[in-house]
């Protein structure tokens, strides 16, 4: 399909996200976006790294480099979905890597996160998943608007908080430190 059929099919066929690379027969992706609806949303997908700050000009949901890493490609559609319209009403999930397997997390049902050294532990209600994954890229796939971080190695749902004492919070009965460092911006993003 040519860059011109593919934008026919755009217009006749609305879509909430594209993939799209940046190199193309006829047109590039960048000269694309523009042409787009402005609900659609775009996530680059190339080998030229070169590009990838004309990418974000242009809005772009991400930016993904060739080849693409599964667990990078699952943050992007993590990322793409909490960009599209509507997509705070709906209960999401994240995946993780398990091992060999990829696990679905319900944010639903998650109740707190917790580092130690290289790996991560993602508590639900009624399960426990340990991945190899950093503090920083969970907060990057988590929505911020109900996972806040409380100490170097918690994050916590903030609606499943029964209380919040002076050097911790309780979600469960179980209690979770809450460092001093990050009390400040926790608390005023509580308000």
């Amino acid at each position: 399909m040519s860059a011109f059929e593919a934008l026919a099919f755009l217009k006749s066929n609305p879509v909430n996200l594209v993939f799209l690379d940046i190199n193309m027969p006829d047109l590039t992706g960048l000269d694309i976006v523009p042409m787009l609806g402005p609900n659609t949303k775009v996530i680059f997908t190339t080998a030229y790294a070169q590009h990838a700050l004309k990418g974000f000009e242009l809005s772009a949901v991400d930016y993904l480099l060739k080849p693409i890493e599964l667990g990078r490609f699952v943050l992007a559609c993590n990322k793409a979905f909490e960009a599209l319209p509507g997509s705070q009403n709906i209960a999401p999930y994240i995946f993780v890597k398990d091992g060999y397997d990829w696990v679905r997390v319900s944010l639903s049902e998650l109740l707190y996160v917790e580092s130690e050294g290289n790996y991560l532990t993602f508590y639900e209600a009624n399960k426990k998943t340990v991945t190899r994954m950093t503090i920083g890229e969970a907060l990057q796939q988590l929505p911020n608007t109900n996972f806040k971080r409380v100490h170097k190695s918690y994050i916590v749902a903030l609606d499943k908080i029964e209380k919040i004492e002076r050097h911790q919070v309780i979600v469960r009965q179980i209690p979770i430190p809450l460092a001093g460092t990050f009390r400040d911006v926790f608390l005023e993003g509580l308000r």
